[in-house]
């Protein structure tokens, strides 16, 4: 089972699960909140290997009724409510899902698994935001202290904590891993990227906080869904793997960058669309600076990103603009 799988990284990891392994039985799990599609996953959803199942991860009946259905020997779980900005509005909101979520799916993991815990898995996608922020110098390895700054970011850590929690308490087979940010196609457009993107498109302001000077690792999506197949499969039981891309960007150089390339993509005169940036009051707890350190995966289980974030912004076609009413979710590629 993939929780979150019609979500943004959750439809990558689907797709690439389903396609990769067509011996497995792929449950898709989704509540289909404002941040799930499964337009998705429209490239998949005839594959005999892949099966939809609309669920709460907080309803341990439904969770229950599933593992009794399909006999799960895993759980990948994405399902998690990620925006900082929301998380600021409505903490409990993110304590329910990211939280209680969590424990409510490990302990209906543990009631089926418990009596045979050989060849069975808990795997628990995280965020480099629970070690919370750093300075100009300085990587996230995965002995960092926990120092979340968010109500999101605690809560992700809680839900970590919980994840380990298991393990050590219950003998709980698990593996768990944080990454920083990712960009890509189905991104949901409240986030940095896609955000700019459309409102490029459409000639709005684009909205920066403070100055633009905070840094954030970013990745690939295609690129984290690969590391999570690779963590799945090649992970040691009760370990965590920090999941890089060693691309350090200033917000404000990535809002540069993207509109250079929609400049040209678009056939605007160059510097057309910077014009368009307004610089906005910062938002409460803005985390400086995120880098993560993948020495670990990349040692133990040969894992490196295979993009730079410059080729996937449109040097190599990923960018592409499409008509409005297509999905703006989808506009970068």
């Amino acid at each position: 089972m993939i929780t979150g799988g019609a979500g943004f990284i959750g439809s990558h990891v689907v797709r690439l699960f389903v396609r990769k392994y067509p011996d497995y039985r792929i449950v898709c799990l989704d509540a289909l909140t404002y941040a799930g599609n499964l337009a998705n996953l429209d490239d998949v959803k005839d594959a005999p290997n892949y099966t939809f199942e609309k669920g709460d991860i907080v309803d341990e009946s439904r969770m229950t009724e599933l593992f009794a259905k399909y006999a799960f020997d895993a759980v990948i779980h994405l399902a998690a409510e990620s925006h900082v900005d929301r998380s600021i509005m409505d903490p409990l909101a993110f304590v329910r899902t990211n939280v209680l979520g969590t424990a409510n799916l490990l302990n209906v993991s543990l009631s089926f698994w418990k009596n045979q815990p050989e060849g069975k898995l808990f795997y628990h996608i995280s965020t480099d935001e629970v070690y919370g922020s750093l300075g100009a110098e300085g990587f996230f390895t995965e002995e960092t202290p926990y120092d979340p700054r968010s109500p999101y970011s605690a809560s992700k850590a809680a839900s970590d904590h919980f994840v380990m929690a298991w393990h050590h308490t219950y003998g709980m087979p698990v593996i768990l891993s944080n990454c920083s940010n990712n960009y890509g196609s189905n991104h949901f457009p409240e986030k940095l990227i896609p955000l700019m993107i459309n409102n490029i498109l459409h000639n709005k302001p684009l909205p920066v906080y403070g100055k633009g000077e905070n840094v954030r690792d970013w990745l690939y999506v295609e690129d984290h869904a690969d590391a999570i197949d690779t963590i799945f499969h090649n992970g040691r039981v009760g370990e965590k793997y920090n999941i890089g891309g060693f691309n350090e960007w200033k917000n404000i150089d990535i809002v540069h960058l993207l509109c250079n390339v929609m400049d040209r993509k678009l056939n605007r005169p160059a510097g057309e669309s910077a014009k368009l940036i307004t610089f906005v009051k910062d938002r409460p707890g803005h985390d400086l600076r995120y880098a993560i350190d993948a020495t670990k995966l990349n040692k133990e289980l040969g894992w490196k990103p295979s993009l730079q974030f410059e080729e996937g912004t449109g040097k190599d076609g990923r960018l592409v603009p499409q008509p409005s009413g297509l999905g703006y979710s989808r506009h970068f590629r």
